[in-house]
């Protein structure tokens, strides 16, 4: 038998590289793992944590607003924008050294040095090369703009989070999660923020319903929507930046940031953002990848190399950061404890943490209709109880997609104050194949905004019928 000096080592110490490893060196294998950046990975250190951080401080202007419909009387307030940038970087900073702990508590070797694949069985990690069973790669992934002239002058999510000074005018390319997030950041921090997005509306792959619900919103937060829009040029001038675009007159604004899309961190590459001459080696092993750099797996997580898997965004299977972990987690158990398992990719809930926030689990109505066919359809569009003496004119939505023929809840979306907190339980639910008839029979929280998801009774008319009236 081949003597390794690893029986796994893992590209990439985000979450998913960071889970799968501890759990594997929990069941005795020996780890190493490597990592050019920082300890946590996009999550942790550039994405999800210390965007939620400034969604928490862009809150506070609202609600020392609707303090007065309460009888509160608050005085004078200023916000600065690197003290918010500090206290972030710090949290961060505690967070980096929290996952190196849990790292070498469970045994797992540590390189913070970049790594590449030599053969299915050899890592090499600035200049130093080392033996291994199995290879996991778990190196996420990076943003990515268009080649258009002046896109030099643009910024990403990662900028974004470190500006010198917070921007009086900015602009937003695109409709997902980021762009989202960032808009509602800005906005509430003080920004005039413009929204530029090619289609309609905001969160394409989502329920229409949620989709309109909040662009709606979003409008009605001061945040400009420029639809059926593309940049073709961005100039640099004194006083800011020029954006030419298809449609419309251009936009002068201070900060131009790009979220319209990333791409797996497996090829080499060198832009105006990042430059590194050299990928991860997947051509020295023939590792199928599809046009983007997608590693493609199957449903084990493995590789077109049978000692190599892949995990997380570097895959482009579900981006999110939980499901990471679960897919690492899992081929812990497979290749280390002797427990075959599969991550589930079904009933998956997500958030958007835009404001107000938007959060689903389970099947849009659109994609019902088409997988199922008959479905009920039971939504609530309510203004929360807390602005009846805020006074504030926000709006919750919320909807149930149900299988007409079985009864069961197949897709539950909210958008509204707290829809990520809500909707998790709901994914619980779905999970368990829970029916609407189960739904109803709960006894819902009074009052609460939840409550609204046990007592919807009314079903929407089906469009045909719609259109018919």
């Amino acid at each position: 038998m081949a003597s390794y000096d690893f029986d796994l080592f893992t590209l990439g110490a985000g979450s998913g590289g960071v889970s799968g490893s501890r759990r594997a060196a929990a069941y005795g294998a020996r780890v190493g793992i490597c990592e050019d950046s920082r300890v946590g990975g996009t999550c942790v250190i550039r994405g999800c944590v210390p965007k939620k951080l400034l969604v928490y401080g862009a809150h506070f202007a609202e609600e020392f607003a609707d303090a007065a419909g309460y009888g509160w009387t608050v005085g004078e307030t200023k916000f600065d924008w690197a003290t918010l940038i500090a206290n972030k970087n710090r949290e961060i900073d505690r967070l980096n050294g929290v996952y190196k702990k849990l790292l070498s508590d469970s045994g797992v070797k540590l390189y913070e040095k970049r790594g590449r694949i030599i053969d299915p069985h050899t890592v090499e990690v600035g200049g130093e090369r080392f033996t291994t069973q199995r290879i996991m790669i778990a190196t996420g992934a990076r943003p990515v703009a268009p080649v258009i002239p002046g896109i030099e002058h643009s910024i990403s999510s990662n900028e974004a989070l470190d500006l010198p000074a917070l921007p009086k005018r900015v602009a937003i390319v695109g409709g997902g999660y980021i762009a989202l997030e960032f808009a509602g950041i800005f906005a509430g921090l003080g920004s005039e923020v413009t929204l530029v997005i090619r289609g309609d509306h905001v969160l394409k792959s989502f329920d229409d319903d949620v989709r309109e619900t909040l662009t709606e919103a979003l409008v009605r937060h001061g945040i400009a929507i420029r639809n059926h829009t593309e940049i073709v040029r961005i100039d640099k001038a004194l006083g800011g930046l020029t954006l030419v675009t298809t449609n419309g007159a251009p936009l002068l604004v201070d900060e131009v940031l790009y979220a319209t899309g990333r791409e797996p961190n497996t090829q080499a590459y060198a832009s105006t953002r990042h430059a590194n001459t050299e990928g991860i080696g997947l051509e020295n092993v023939g590792i199928a990848t599809d046009k983007f750099g997608a590693i493609a797996v199957d449903e084990w997580s493995q590789t077109s190399v049978p000692s190599i898997y892949a995990v997380g965004d570097v895959t482009n299977r579900l981006n999110l950061t939980p499901v990471a972990i679960a897919e690492a987690r899992a081929l812990a158990e497979t290749l280390f404890n002797d427990n075959a398992t599969k991550f589930d990719p079904i009933d998956v809930p997500t958030a958007v943490f835009s404001q107000p926030p938007v959060a689903t689990v389970g099947m849009t109505e659109a994609e019902a209709r088409i997988k199922v066919g008959a479905v009920d359809i039971y939504r609530s569009r309510f203004r929360p109880m807390k602005h009846t003496l805020s006074g504030r004119d926000e709006r919750t939505m919320m909807k149930l997609v149900v299988d007409r023929a079985t009864d069961k809840v197949l897709g539950c979306h909210m958008v509204g104050t707290d829809a990520p907190e809500i909707i998790q339980g709901m994914a619980i639910a779905l999970k368990c194949g829970a029916t609407k008839k189960q739904f109803d029979q709960t006894i819902g929280i009074h009052p609460t905004a939840a409550e609204e998801f046990v007592t919807m009774r009314d079903k929407l008319p089906d469009p045909v019928a719609k259109a018919a009236e």
